[in-house]
């Protein structure tokens, strides 16, 4: 037998529980994200490890997420989304148990990947069910609400996994997850809606080739884009390059599959594709904001220390302003959804990013006065205008997925990892070509706003093209009506 996930009706399951366990899984993959980072030096001393070593834990998640998120939101689509979800709640907390009684650095490293695999159907289907279980009219806001949750979880992480640190040491960094996801997995199993089942005749097998295809090409381009830290060289070119033939050969491979009667069914049905431009143009978009969102995140400290001179703690402090803007604006935003529609709501996030990247490159040098409480604003404005961009955007994508909201919730959260992990790479190449050769390490200010100023310039012009993408899309679909 084959399941699929019922329609939501009121008796089926109550919204406040739905919405509470799907946010909760949100919740758990995103701190997972961002909870091992602020160990990282205490790992190292733990293990007798050096930094290039214990990096892995934080690689080892991402790339697990990376590789499978589309796969598992495919196979949630077959097998049924609740009865995976609850497997995937599983996975990530027994994962967690083992990471914290991993007696070496490569077991725990070997773990994390396990638990990276558990995060990535608790992203996939989170999104997917939605859809299944929250009235149309809601889905705005509810697509708020995990946005927020997953900028809570972002933005919890360092501070709760220090405290952690110091007060248990490093294995209460994956012990919190236990009750966490004991209790997401007891939410899951009562209030979401029951998975239906669907004749034996009717279900199609795993597109197991695609997968492998799919899992290896998106390996080879996040290990291009993260190993040599920022120091592109003959290894990551060849990877790169196996990623364009990979990426070729899945394209060929889920084609055929489409076509073979009776054969598996596409992991990736090409045929989404040309039901209308919103789900390419949403996955493009995503991609590209992701990637503005992530040159924050690896800019941003170096010019708040390097250019404005703060302390550690000053620029943690100043750091905390993305996620914190980005968690309080999730649930207005999913709000404004409901009320102006998708295609508005998207363009004014985009304008809102637009604006902030354009301060960040422009005040410095036009308002050298305005320091760190110009960054903070400009910051603010980003942040809040990719809550916005997020919440249209998902709704705009899951709104066309039809059945298929696994895969397109995979693909979505697919194009934001991908953006993630192009952002660290490239625009941290951008900001080190415009601090010059003397390195980040010891640039001047000067120099250092010279390479923020890149940056931003860089970033202005990537959420331009998100915009013209946006428009494109709109000028489509009016014109297909």
């Amino acid at each position: 037998m084959i399941h699929t996930t019922l329609p939501a009706t009121p008796a089926a399951a109550a919204p406040r529980g739905v919405l509470a366990s799907l946010s909760l899984a949100m919740l758990l993959s995103s701190l997972g994200t961002s909870i091992a980072n602020v160990g990282l030096p205490t790992l190292a001393q733990a293990f007798g490890a050096s930094f290039q070593q214990v990096q892995w834990v934080v690689l080892a998640y991402l790339l697990a997420i990376t590789t499978a998120v589309v796969s598992v939101g495919r196979l949630g689509d077959l097998l049924g989304r609740k009865r995976l979800l609850l497997a995937g709640i599983g996975l990530f907390t027994g994962a967690s148990l083992l990471c914290g009684l991993a007696p070496s650095l490569w077991l725990l490293i070997a773990a994390r990947a396990v638990q990276g695999l558990g995060a990535a159907v608790m992203m996939a289907l989170a999104m997917a069910l939605v859809a299944d279980a929250v009235p149309k009219a809601r889905t705005g806001s509810a697509m708020g609400l995990l946005g927020t949750m997953s900028a809570v979880g972002t933005a919890l992480g360092p501070t709760l996994g220090g405290a952690l640190i110091t007060g248990w040491g490093w294995p209460a960094l994956f012990f919190i997850n236990l009750p966490l996801g004991g209790a997401a997995m007891w939410l899951a199993r009562r209030y979401l809606p029951a998975d239906r089942e669907r004749a034996a005749t009717q279900r199609p097998r795993f597109d197991i080739a695609g997968t492998v295809l799919l899992a290896a090409t998106l390996a080879a381009y996040a290990l291009a884009m993260t190993l040599g830290r920022g120091h592109w060289g003959v290894l990551n070119a060849a990877l790169l390059a196996g990623a364009g033939v990979g990426l070729a050969l899945f394209v060929w491979v889920e084609h055929r599959a489409a076509g073979r009667a009776g054969g598996a069914a596409p992991l990736v049905p090409l045929a989404l594709f040309s039901k209308g431009p919103a789900l390419g143009a949403g996955f493009a978009m995503g991609a590209l904001v992701t990637t503005v969102v992530m040159a924050t995140l690896v800019v941003g400290p170096f010019y708040l220390s390097g250019a404005l001179g703060l302390g550690a703690a000053q620029v943690g402090l100043a750091m905390s302003c993305g996620p914190l803007v980005s968690a309080l604006a999730g649930v207005p935003a999913g709000g404004l959804v409901d009320r102006l529609g998708t295609q508005r709501t998207t363009v004014a996030g985009l304008i809102a990013m637009a604006a902030g990247s354009a301060a960040l490159a422009l005040l410095p040098a036009v308002w050298p006065a305005s320091g760190v409480l110009g960054y903070v604003a400009a910051l603010a404005v980003i942040t809040a205008g990719y809550a916005l961009f997020q919440a249209a955007n998902n709704t705009a994508v899951m709104a066309g997925a039809g059945m298929q909201r696994g895969v397109v919730s995979g693909l979505l959260n697919l194009s934001r990892n991908l953006g993630l992990v192009t952002g660290a790479s490239a625009m941290g190449a951008v900001f080190a070509w415009g601090v010059g050769g003397q390195g980040t390490a010891t640039a001047m200010p000067g120099e250092v706003l010279r390479g923020m100023q890149a940056t931003f310039g860089a970033a202005v012009a990537l959420v331009v093209g998100a915009m013209c993408i946006a428009l494109v899309a709109r000028a489509s679909s009016r014109h297909g009506d």
